[in-house]
């Protein structure tokens, strides 16, 4: 058995099992994207500010190379196909078009967007939602 020079036993200490993937991650956060968006008479017509986070949990699996994981990309041109599609009432109904998307690749088991309106409430640096789609 090796000695581990760390303050934890060495990988091939007989107590230690092979790691086995649990999941894997994949986020992008802080997407600011410019949408017509809100209910109001004032909103109509006009474009607002969003900040969009949104995390992936994948099937785990070895990512060797682009095509094993979802590109960030990807990831913002849905966000940017949704504001393509028009003025959108609500923060709520962007965030599950917005996951509804991400869970059409099958790599996806669960989807978290959250969309902050910056400048929605003049007392508090951002209103938004959290909508959180899985299969």
């Amino acid at each position: 058995m090796t000695v581990s020079p760390l303050p934890f036993p060495a990988a091939d200490s007989p107590s230690l099992g092979i790691p086995g993937r649990e999941a894997l991650i994949v986020f992008v956060r802080g997407l600011a994207v410019e949408a017509g968006i809100g209910v109001y008479d004032h909103e109509q017509g006009r474009l607002q500010t969003l900040i969009v986070d949104v995390t992936l949990e994948l099937t785990p699996a070895p990512v060797e190379r682009l095509g094993d994981t979802i590109n960030y990309e990807t990831v913002a041109q849905a966000a940017q196909a949704i504001v393509a599609e028009g003025h959108v009432g609500l923060v709520e109904t962007f965030a599950e078009r917005l996951a509804t998307a991400c869970l059409s690749d099958v790599r996806v088991r669960r989807c978290t967007v959250r969309i902050e309106k910056p400048g929605a409430l003049d007392a508090a640096a951002a209103a938004g939602c959290e909508v959180v789609l899985a299969r």
